[in-house]
């Protein structure tokens, strides 16, 4: 039983750390949106390019022989062409990003909630924290999915919303582990 509630306790604290991560994120966007897309589509591009270029440089000096199934010629074209795209695209992908992330907060969300509901079966006390907890992340988290074209400032203050939400209910979670 005891290593359960060890288990438990790394978990809460792993995911406060996650949270925190998130946060520092948050804060970035809100802080230089705009620079912060940029980067991130440029080097996700550059990547994206060296990793097709590595893949073509394989494959010729393979002579594509290596196997059957070897598609490396394939995946380094289609990788340095989605590069050029992402590169030349990041404002589709800052949209695209909003509705990552948003999926991301309903899915907490919603594990929060059924947690919630777990704590009541238990007869805990703080389930309806919990609860309240994972609905105010639902909403966020709907928010950014249905305007995705929000400013991304607006996804950064979500961000950190979700993630202090998320460090107080892992906090909670954290104390009470001994009732569970």
């Amino acid at each position: 039983m005891e290593y359960f509630k060890n288990l438990l306790k790394k978990t809460g604290w792993v995911s406060i750390v996650e949270s925190l991560m998130f946060a520092i994120l948050g804060i970035i966007l809100v802080w230089k949106p705009e620079g912060v897309m940029a980067v991130i589509c440029y080097l996700l591009g550059a990547i994206l390019i060296a990793v097709g270029i590595i893949k073509v440089i394989n494959y010729v000096q393979t002579n594509g022989k290596s196997d059957l199934f070897n598609y490396e010629l394939l995946y380094g074209i289609m990788s340095a062409v989605i590069g050029i795209v992402v590169i030349f695209h990041a404002d589709i992908l800052s949209t695209i990003f909003g509705i990552i992330v948003g999926v991301w907060i309903v899915y907490s969300s919603i594990i929060r909630g059924f947690t919630a509901l777990k704590l009541r079966a238990i007869k805990s006390n703080i389930w309806i924290y919990s609860l309240v907890i994972a609905t105010i992340m639902l909403l966020c988290g709907l928010y950014v999915i249905f305007d995705a074209g929000a400013i991304i400032q607006t996804i950064g203050a979500i961000m950190i919303a979700y993630a202090i939400m998320d460090i107080i209910e892992n906090i909670i979670f954290i104390n009470n582990v001994k009732k569970i």
